[in-house]
């Protein structure tokens, strides 16, 4: 019990202090894409895209292999790697001599990035069927604290210069690398790991396994729509609320912040409390259609304030995401917990390559002066039709799993046809 709370305390902030390195670096990368390419934020802002494309990209491809490293040598020492190679990655970026050099340093990044496979797959390991759900709880409020600490403490600490900020990441990523080298243990058992196979550990190997598990496959749809809906909201917010509200840099900062805030508490203090009453089936049907409601009354609030209420009235949406990844490990066996969460990194990597560029070219089509009647919520609207798709499939999901569906249970591994998926994975078959 001892070692497994280490774990997730470990896994926790070793989330965390990922999110605040890409949250420090937010505000001041712009600026030294400008210096390097010489030219103004206009100029800046299109390799400034294609960074983010660039990291979204790496996590793609890498999510399944770094998962099926895990699932091979164990946890803790693809962990330890990707912290290591954060570490100096951020270093390599605070010393880019030119845009180039940093865009290796982003490729870089996203490749060690991808260790969130390692860390779901742990969180899996040493979670009771019955805490999963909470404890990716904790994996969605670490997101949120990064997010709220790490562009005001980068956009402070960028006050001295555009690479100290990097500076300070790389400190941060390195001394968690010294913690988890020191304290972190192992959480795959020998006897539940799995030989690594190339035809697995790539993006399409790794979602092609997944058709072994009916279930799963409609519950990765259902998290993949709702990771595209989240990206519209997140990549036309500034852009809504500073058309439509006219909204400054600070009020569009404070609004962010109140998102962090909210996904703190309910990940933190409300998912435990749900979790075991409604069971993890009805709490994501309900995060479900709190999101499709918010997105809806998001595009068609006439008045600022209205925001920060349809923020608060709808704060069970996030519910959905960690109770959806909660049912997912129920139905996976232990040995093949690091090729689905592998499989399912990747596919939200491919959404924050597609998200936002669909998501603001709507929005930029819906407020054109071309157009005959502008839409500025246009981009919402669809993120809504997104969620409700998510949840069609959700339904879908509990229709092919009865007991999944009445009980929030899983199912016995008979029912999912362990004895072939073992047969299929048995050291002794592959020499």
């Amino acid at each position: 019990m001892r070692h497994r709370q280490a774990g997730l305390i470990f896994i926790f902030v070793t989330i965390l202090i990922d999110v605040l390195g890409l949250g420090i670096i937010i505000p001041i990368v712009p600026q030294l894409v400008g210096e390097l390419v010489h030219g103004d934020i206009s100029v800046a802002s299109s390799y400034y895209g294609w960074l983010i494309a660039a990291y979204a990209a790496m996590q793609f491809i890498f999510a399944p292999i770094m998962g099926g490293l895990s699932d091979r040598f164990g946890r803790r020492p693809v962990l330890l790697l990707s912290l290591f190679g954060t570490g100096a990655d951020y270093i390599f970026m605070a010393l880019a001599p030119t845009i180039a050099w940093l865009f290796v340093g982003r490729l870089i990044a996203g490749i060690m990035g991808a260790s969130f496979t390692a860390a779901n797959a742990y969180i899996a390991d040493v979670s009771p069927p019955e805490q999963r759900a909470q404890n990716f709880g904790l994996v969605s409020a670490a997101f949120g604290v990064g997010f709220i600490v790490g562009p005001a403490l980068g956009g402070l600490i960028g006050t001295f210069g555009p690479r100290w900020p990097f500076v300070a990441a790389a400190v941060l990523t390195l001394l968690n690398w010294l913690y988890g080298f020191f304290l972190l243990p192992e959480s795959l058992t020998h006897e539940n790991r799995r030989p690594f196979t190339w035809r697995s550990a790539n993006p399409i190997g790794s979602l092609t396994s997944l058709r072994r598990y009916p279930v799963v496959l409609s519950l990765t749809g259902t998290i993949v729509l709702i990771s595209l809906a989240q990206q519209g909201l997140q990549s036309t917010w500034v852009l809504y609320t500073t058309y439509r509200f006219d909204w400054s840099s600070f009020q569009n900062g404070m609004s962010l912040a109140m998102f962090g805030i909210i996904s703190v508490a309910v990940q933190l203090w409300l998912l435990r409390l749900l979790i075991p009453r409604l069971g993890e089936r009805r709490a994501m049907l309900v995060g479900l259609l709190s999101n499709a409601v918010g997105f809806l009354l998001y595009g068609l609030a006439t008045e600022g304030w209205m925001m920060y209420v349809i923020m608060v009235v709808t704060a069970l949406s996030f519910l959905s995401g960690p109770a959806a990844q909660g049912l997912i490990t129920r139905q996976v066996l232990p040995s093949e917990q690091g090729l689905v969460q592998g499989a399912l990194t990747s596919l939200v990597a491919l959404t924050g390559i597609f998200g936002p560029l669909l998501a603001t070219s709507l929005f930029s089509h819906f407020t054109s002066p071309a157009v005959p009647e502008h839409i500025p919520g246009i981009s919402f609207f669809f993120s809504a039709a997104l969620t409700v798709g998510a949840l069609l499939l959700a339904l879908r999901a509990f229709r092919r799993a009865p007991a999944l569906a009445s009980t929030g249970a899983m199912p016995d591994y008979q029912e999912l046809g362990e004895i072939a998926v073992i047969e299929e994975y048995n050291p002794t078959m592959h020499g």
